[in-house]
């Protein structure tokens, strides 16, 4: 339930829960439903419950046993404020994050309600980030409930991107991801919709990362954006995965 990725914007996922349910026009086409159905089929032992929410207790201590510090994106497969997700078992996974400090841990939720909720209980030690999903103009309360969020790196994963978010508000947010939908049925992104967000972030000195444009054949499609690549990250972060990473300071608002 860890393995590398190749994720552009990490280095390798932990897993502790696995499964989902769809919450918002981003969840349409989910990758993640997509592979465990693949892996259900495998016999893969960890998704005998196919896509349904399945917390794995016997993964909780693999961050520990990784001596070589790296970027971990936490539950790649799932949303760690799913509601079937015991408060307990988050507790646990906030353990693992605050006990092994040489990583840095990337979380990503569509339910920042939840997340506010509870961020009080949790230990927020710098290695751990938080960010949430923004897929158009609907969700962008999110982005205000995750400033709340005590983390000391807030992020933002405008991913699948389908449709213009002009007037961000980038107070309190340290990194921006941007990314088109790939894969089967996958949403067009607008060229315009990326640039425009690539130059708020400039404006304020934002580090912007640009993932992928995405379609069905992401790969031919590329990441490049106005013919080059935009792979900025938060000062500080770990880049062993890919040199060309440059750290920037973000500018703090906060």
């Amino acid at each position: 339930m860890a393995t590398k990725s190749s994720i552009e914007w990490t280095e390798s996922t932990w897993n502790p829960v696995t499964g989902c349910t769809k919450i918002s026009s981003g969840c349409k086409h989910c990758y993640a439903e997509r592979m465990a159905k693949r892996l259900h089929a495998m016999g893969q032992p960890n998704y005998r419950n196919g896509f349904k929410v399945t917390c794995h207790p016997e993964t909780l201590g693999i961050p520990l046993k990784w001596k070589k510090p790296q970027m971990i994106f936490v539950n790649s497969m799932s949303d760690l404020f799913h509601r079937e997700v015991p408060v307990e078992f988050i507790d646990e996974i906030f353990f693992t994050m605050n006990e092994a400090r040489w990583h840095c841990f990337q979380v990503l939720t569509k339910r920042p309600g939840r997340l506010l909720q509870l961020a009080g209980r949790f230990t927020w030690t710098s290695n751990i980030w938080m960010g949430v999903t923004v897929e158009n103009e609907r969700h962008i309360d999110r982005i205000d409930e995750l400033r709340k969020v005590p983390a000391k790196t807030r992020f933002l994963s405008l991913e699948p991107l389908l449709g213009p978010l002009p007037k961000l508000d980038l107070n309190g947010i340290d990194w921006v991801i941007v990314g088109g939908e790939s894969g089967p049925g996958a949403r067009p992104m607008e060229e315009e919709w990326a640039t425009d967000i690539r130059n708020q972030c400039l404006a304020v000195n934002t580090p912007f990362f640009f993932k992928q444009w995405g379609g069905v054949q992401k790969k031919k499609a590329g990441r490049l954006l106005d013919k080059r690549t935009w792979d900025e990250m938060p000062a500080g972060a770990i880049v062993s995965k890919n040199a060309t990473v440059q750290g920037k300071e973000p500018a703090r608002h906060d």
